[in-house]
This record gives C-alpha cells, structure tokens and sequence, in this order.
C-alpha cells in the first residue's frame, strides 16, 4: 500500500504536468518546421522583445508596491489587538475571493474617464480635465497589485508569526531608535518572508490575463495575452509554444534562486 502511494503521486505529477508541457516542448521546435526558427523569432523580433520589456517591466513594478504594501499590512497585523487581527484579515480575505474579472471591470468603473476617482478629483478642484488612468499601464499596474497584495501578505505574515518580538525590547533596550530596530533586527528577520513574496507576486504576474486585457485595453499587451493571440487568433502554434518555454524558464530561474536566496536569508547557526 505504501509503495503504491509512493509511485502514484509522482505519476499523477508526470502526466498532468510534466507530459502537457513536453508536449509544448515539442511544438515549439517542430511547428511550422522542425528547427530553432521560433526561438530564433524570439531572439530578433523587436515587438516580442517589446511585449517581454512591457511584461518584465509591468510585473516588476507589480511586485514592489505589492510588496511593500503587504509589508506594512502584515507589520501592523503583527503588532495589532486580536480584533484588529481579525479586521485585517477579514478586509484582506474579502477581496481575495472575488472574481478577478469582477475586479477588473470594478477598476474600469472607479479610474474610466468619468468614474468615481475623476469626478472627485475634479469636484474637488485637483484637476480641470479627467485623467487618463485606465487603458494603459497605469490602470493594468492598479489592477493588479490589488490583485496581488493578498498573495504578498501570506508569506510576509508568516514571517512576522515566528518573531521573537524579545530581540525588538532587547534592541530598544539597548538603546537603538525605532528605525534601527527596524532595519537591523525586524527586517532582517522577516526578509525570507519578503523574498518569497517578491518572487510569488512576480512568477504569478507573468501568468496575468484577464486583468491587463481589460484595464489594458488592447492598448498594453503582455507576454500572457500575446501567447493567446498567437494562438487563437494568428494559429502561430510554434511561436506560442516557443514563447511558453521561454516563460517556464524564467519562472524556474526564480524559483532556484528563491530556494537559493531562501537558504542564505534564514539565520545560520554557530
């Protein structure tokens, strides 16, 4: 019996990931002809090498303000009574469950040009003119940091539910000030937590669909929507699939140094 289980779920592994995946493999070096023609596309084509610095970009801003915002989150969770705990996690879990589309067509109706942000802005005599925040990279980064904060905070919290908030008296005791507390004791001990969230937030953002095909309006594509395109719309299989391996790879990257950075973070004994 437990032979069974051992081989089973390695075997489920293999053939409802690993198989699907050998299969893209396959396409992006034999369609439309055996070869390296659709990584070499990739390599000289300045618009996909457009959409990639559109999607590195997006999803690197995406990262740190999702970052950072969970972190001051997650630092007064940490530090809050029992019901301020529970009405952090209950506000952050509330957004968590909703649809991404709900969520995506919500911001269109909050930042569109006469949405609820503009008209105060301009009843308020901030602006003269609604601003342009949706249908750019602008309204895609709004959209998805919102989405993202909740993934950020998990690991972040779980960081700050192992402190020895011992070594924060000690530290003032000792006589540093709140800021050097900070950055030489709280940090540093949370910053496995943090890491984890950055590449999380990251590695989830180059997957995103929904939420820049509606805030972006056609106008911001990333790499997500274009393999789409390239799919149902061009039937360019090869360079689809190409385009796929390509983002497993950086996704794989990632997550070897986030077991790499992870190891190094983590307090050594002596």
């Amino acid at each position: 019996m437990k032979t069974t289980l051992k081989w089973t779920l390695p075997a489920l592994l293999l053939a409802v990931y690993a198989l699907p995946f050998l299969g893209v493999v396959f396409w992006s070096f034999s369609r439309p002809e055996p070869g390296l023609g659709n990584f070499a596309q990739i390599a000289q084509d300045g618009h996909v090498h457009g959409i990639l610095l559109t999607t590195f970009r997006i999803c690197a801003i995406t990262t740190v303000l999702a970052v950072v915002m969970a972190y001051v989150v997650a630092t007064c969770w940490a530090f809050a009574s029992r019901t301020g705990r529970i009405l952090i996690e209950v506000f952050v879990l509330i957004p968590f469950w909703v649809s991404p589309l709900i969520r995506a067509f919500a911001w269109i109706l909050v930042l569109r040009g006469d949405g609820v942000l503009n008209n105060w802005l301009i009843g308020t005599g901030l602006v003269d003119a609604p601003l342009s925040l949706v249908r750019n990279e602008f309204g895609v980064v709004v959209g998805m940091v919102h989405f993202m904060v909740p993934y950020a905070l998990f690991p972040i919290m779980s960081s700050f539910s192992q402190l020895d908030t011992r070594l924060l008296l000690a530290s003032r005791g000792l006589g540093a000030g709140r800021l050097r507390t900070f950055w030489q004791v709280l940090f540093p001990l949370t910053l496995p937590g943090t890491i984890g969230a950055a590449v999380m937030v990251f590695v989830l953002s180059l997957g995103f669909f929904v939420t820049p095909a509606i805030l972006g309006g056609g106008r911001v594509v990333m790499i997500a929507e274009y393999i789409y395109q390239q799919l149902f719309q061009l039937s360019d299989w090869g360079l689809a699939a190409a385009l796929a391996v390509v983002v497993v790879a950086v996704v794989g990257v990632l997550v070897w140094l986030l077991n790499r950075m992870g190891g190094t973070a983590l307090p050594q004994d002596r």
